[in-house]
């Protein structure tokens, strides 16, 4: 779904807030996986300056990353699109269960609640949904992820750009950088003459800039790296690489393998 869609259309609306309210238990009960854990053990070994993701599961955080710019948003928050309120979505999930009473049960049992192609019966499937508005101005209430069609908050990219400015390498891994918001870092980087490591199955957009090009899953790479490399023993030896690291699947990139 495009911005424009989702605050154009009511029936689109009504019909993300239905699935959203069915599913957004499943992302809350996601756990990192292996290349999760080694990014987060990289930092605290002092090799791992931050991370930069796209992805919006906050399990960078769960994995016990400290330095972690959610570029896209995360999934756990709701903003007013009037008065720019925000709330959890923790608290929208109740109100959303008070106006739907039984929703969720009724929903698990119909097969097509998810995307399909005939999106109008997908559509028809949720039309008693009742959408909750802002509490504080009755405005619109939107998940606080960046949308196609929306741009990043400005202050977010500029924490981004400032992290890769002050690393020795910038480390890419699962990320075909088809979305430019992902992929202006690693220019940036290539431009200022800093080392681009890409690891990802397949190619990137990023390729030609890389110094290092690794074809394979970022989850087993990512593990062998952090086994393979010591902790610095002093400020002067430190390595600082900022990382851009999409593993789960968004509306903004694709998977990366973690077998």
């Amino acid at each position: 779904m495009t911005y424009q869609e989702f605050v154009g259309d009511p029936a689109f609306r009504r019909h993300y807030w239905a699935r959203n309210h069915v599913g957004w238990r499943h992302m809350r009960g996601m756990r990192p996986n292996a290349g999760h854990r080694a990014l987060a053990d990289l930092e605290a070994r002092g090799l791992l300056s931050g991370v930069i993701t796209q992805n919006v599961d906050l399990l960078h955080t769960r994995a016990g990353s400290a330095a972690v710019i959610d570029l896209h948003g995360t999934y756990a928050e709701v903003r007013c699109l009037r008065c720019g309120d925000l709330t959890s979505r923790a608290g929208l999930d109740a109100r959303l269960s008070a106006l739907n009473p039984g929703f969720t049960e009724r929903m698990r049992e119909v097969s097509d609640v998810e995307l399909a192609p005939d999106a109008d019966a997908v559509i028809s499937t949720t039309a008693g949904f009742r959408v909750a508005d802002c509490l504080l101005c009755g405005g619109l209430l939107k998940p606080h992820i960046v949308y196609f069609g929306e741009n990043v908050p400005k202050d977010r990219v500029a924490r981004s750009y400032a992290m890769v400015d002050a690393a020795q390498a910038l480390l890419v891994a699962g990320s075909s950088l088809t979305v430019l918001s992902g992929l202006r870092f690693v220019r940036h980087a290539a431009k200022s003459g800093t080392p681009v490591v890409i690891v990802n199955r397949g190619r990137t957009r990023g390729d030609e800039l890389a110094t290092v090009k690794l074809d394979s899953g970022c989850s087993e790479a990512l593990v062998a790296l952090a086994a393979a490399l010591p902790a610095m023993s002093g400020a002067d030896d430190r390595v600082e690489p900022s990382v851009g690291f999409e593993p789960t699947t968004t509306a903004l990139q694709e998977r990366c393998s973690t077998s």
